[in-house]
């Protein structure tokens, strides 16, 4: 049984966010087979003596940790959602998690860069037929991920398509996406290199796979970085949210100027907004409160009237 959601004393729910236990359930899918993968290509580099494998299972390794935070921060949204302390509700532990998994991205990329270079410099012997066997493995592991995860994805292009466009995805499931499919293109591009060194004999599309890689992995990164730290600082007054709160107050009937406006979001495409009026004429906040209403995705109101 589920506990009551915090309310103000008044009837008033402090929750906004309903949460995401279809996404929650397929991110701990996806990581439990990233993490039964990563340990086969680390016993398989172990058993087959190719550091090329030992390496990409230590690169799944950290995609299966940013899985496992994304589970996490959606667990502890749910398992915080009552707590009196959280007084626009924990929605931003899973835009938190999915910050930091974004962070950790960065590293992968970092790590991926470096390596790339150091092989590039210092060639080493590559078991073609093991290291391509095993890596048609894992980019099928991370199809199947990218299957379990593709109706966050698919919810989120639908949200930037959207003429209105207010944020309505799911960052969290969109950081465990961003992971999986990173691994997939690296994935994609070793399998390339592998048979181009195997057949061709260039070595070299290895390493340079790998930096192409670590570029790619790095620019989904920073997007989806700046998408998160954007909502965790409150920097949502670019949101066309805003704009649709000034154009009700200027066509409202009872002539009010707008002196402070802060909006910033509770949920996925759930915002809170704090409206300081000036009027010379009679009116009452829930007047305005009442003609802000019919956006829906203004979920916590509150309108201050000063006298002009």
């Amino acid at each position: 049984m589920s506990s009551p959601a915090i309310s103000d004393g008044q009837g008033h729910s402090h929750v906004f966010d309903e949460g995401n236990p279809l996404a929650e359930k397929n991110t701990r899918r996806a990581m439990i087979l990233t993490a039964l993968m990563m340990v086969a290509e680390i016993a398989g580099g172990w058993f087959y003596n190719s550091m090329a494998l030992l390496a990409d299972g230590w690169h799944m390794s950290s995609h299966a940790l940013a899985l496992g935070l994304s589970v996490l921060a959606y667990a502890a949204a749910r398992r915080f959602s009552n707590d009196t302390r959280f007084a626009f509700g924990t929605w931003k532990m899973e835009v938190l998690g999915g910050y930091t998994s974004a962070i950790l991205l960065i590293m992968v990329a970092g790590l991926m860069l470096y390596q790339s270079i150091e092989r590039l410099i210092s060639p080493s012997a590559i078991h073609y037929d093991q290291a391509i066997a095993i890596g048609v493995v894992g980019l099928l592991v991370n199809i199947a991920c990218a299957w379990l995860l593709k109706d966050g994805h698919a919810h989120t292009h639908h949200d930037h398509d959207h003429g209105h466009g207010h944020g309505h995805h799911d960052l969290n499931l969109r950081s465990a996406y961003m992971h999986v499919l990173a691994d997939a293109a690296t994935s994609v591009l070793a399998i390339l290199a592998l048979i181009g060194g195997k057949f061709w004999g260039a070595a070299w599309l290895d390493p340079v796979m790998g930096i192409v890689g670590a570029g790619l992995v790095a620019s989904w990164a920073y997007g989806l970085i700046r998408q998160t730290s954007g909502v965790l600082l409150d920097a949502e007054m670019d949101s066309p949210v805003v704009e649709e709160v000034r154009e009700v107050i200027a066509s409202s009937p009872i002539s009010a100027q707008i002196s402070d406006l802060h909006v910033w979001r509770v949920g996925k495409g759930k915002y809170a907004c704090i409206l300081s009026l000036t009027t010379d004429q009679n009116a009452t906040p829930a007047y305005f409160k009442d003609l802000l209403s019919v956006h829906e995705e203004l979920v916590h109101i509150t309108v201050e009237l000063n006298a002009a």
